[in-house]
């Protein structure tokens, strides 16, 4: 890098440190431009992406039926508030019913993001467990241990991580967290329970898929006990994981799903879907949004879904996933312990807390992936994938952790190598 590159770089990192809120920490690159599944910095480097903006560029970057659906929005109507529907708006409303299984009797409740769809489920959960005359017959929410479900205030009260929620306690009241056993969830569930808030795949805990029949069981139990079963699709939604949504590969019907990310292909836009009695519990006044289901980005997700479908890369995510998961469990690298997952939502288990190490050193072969955890790299790319960027990924990737594990120092007289630290 020249001296004037380098002067570059830093004057990006200082406007970042400086005009920015310190939530997300220190940035990792200033990216300017992407296509597929390529991303360049502002230095004119090119990059692998494989984690896909955390499981949002269904589609890879630049597609050509998003920016040709952003763009004739956009030049024809982008906003008329809430007080009016748009055709974009109810074409998509019926189009996620109709991926969902929701059916006629399905409604849909647009957002701007998965947490604002989160805060509408949580008050949907509010709404089957009142009484009717202020009283809560239902006043008891459950959610899993080390479930993320958004960092507003409502949603991050049914998030189970307790060092997220510590510096903003008290937490709205009434959520409890269970193990995520089928044991835990008989013992917690009577009739005072409103909802039950689960993903099918625990994203933020590094990527920890649900114990087998888990789904199947809460839908027996919550139905007996009258409660709601609320799944949050929102990182395993838009066929990421194989199927339009995670849920359908255990073959029940829930109450509601939320639903983000990768329905925008990389425009804002969140939904609550809801199933059968439980899309008669809101009435107007008890919730909305300015910007929810405006109709740029409600066009927008309408084409990104239009070419999941007409693409195949519902399959195309199964076949790569598995294609993907054989490919890693072939590099021949001390570090990795396997994978979880499934179809194109993968966590690298890795035998040593080194996950922040493999990103860096990712990042400096020219490769995107994520930290899930200190032991688990996440990897999300686009549903688009073939033998090409696979190819590509296998070869930077092995190099990440090779380089890792050449400076990993292990206390030799450590056996089971808990001990662990990366040379500086």
């Amino acid at each position: 890098m020249t001296g004037v590159q380098q002067a570059a770089a830093a004057m990006w990192q200082d406007d970042a440190s400086r005009d920015l809120v310190r939530n997300a920490g220190e940035r990792m690159a200033l990216f300017v431009r992407g296509e597929g599944s390529s991303l360049w910095d502002a230095d004119g480097r090119r990059y692998l992406d494989f984690l896909g903006g955390i499981a949002v560029t269904s589609l890879g970057h630049a597609h050509p039926v998003f920016v040709e659906a952003v763009s004739r929005q956009a030049a024809t109507l982008s906003h008329v508030s809430n007080f009016f529907a748009t055709p974009p708006q109810l074409a998509l409303a019926a189009e996620l019913k109709r991926l969902s299984g929701a059916g006629d009797a399905g409604r849909v409740y647009f957002a701007n993001s998965g947490a604002e769809a989160n805060e509408a489920a949580f008050k949907l959960a509010r709404l089957h467990g009142a009484a009717g005359d202020g009283r809560a017959a239902r006043p008891r929410i459950l959610a899993l241990k080390d479930a993320f479900h958004g960092r507003t205030m409502g949603t991050l009260a049914l998030t189970g991580k307790p060092y997220m929620q510590a510096p903003f306690l008290p937490m709205v009241p009434g959520v409890e967290f269970l193990d995520s056993t089928v044991q835990a969830l008989e013992a917690a569930m009577d009739e005072t329970v409103a909802a039950l808030f689960v993903e099918p795949i625990k994203g933020e805990a590094g990527v920890v898929p649900l114990p087998d029949g888990y789904l199947a069981a809460a839908r027996e139990i919550t139905e007996r006990h009258g409660a709601l079963l609320i799944i949050d699709e929102i990182q395993t939604g838009a066929g990421r994981t194989g199927a339009w949504f995670a849920f359908q590969h255990e073959g029940i019907v829930p109450d509601a799903i939320t639903v983000a990310k990768g329905i925008g292909g990389g425009f804002p836009i969140g939904a609550l879907i809801t199933f059968g009695a439980a899309s008669e519990l809101f009435y107007p006044g008890t919730h909305g949004s300015t910007f929810g289901g405006n109709p740029l980005a409600t066009a927008t997700s309408l084409a990104v879904l239009g070419e999941i479908e007409r693409t195949g890369l519902v399959d195309n995510a199964a076949a790569r996933g598995a294609q993907l998961r054989a490919a890693i469990d072939d590099i021949a690298s001390p570090l990795v312990d396997g994978c979880r997952g499934q179809g194109l939502l993968i966590g690298v288990a890795l035998r040593h807390p080194v996950a922040g190490a493999v990103v860096a050193s990712a990042q400096q072969h020219g490769l995107i992936v994520n930290a899930a955890n200190d032991s688990t790299i996440r990897i999300a790319p686009a549903l688009t994938i073939g033998d090409v960027e696979i190819d590509e990924f296998v070869e930077l990737f092995a190099r990440a952790l090779s380089t890792v594990a050449d400076a990993l120092v292990l206390d030799a007289s450590d056996t089971d190598s808990s001990t662990t630290e990366v040379s500086a």
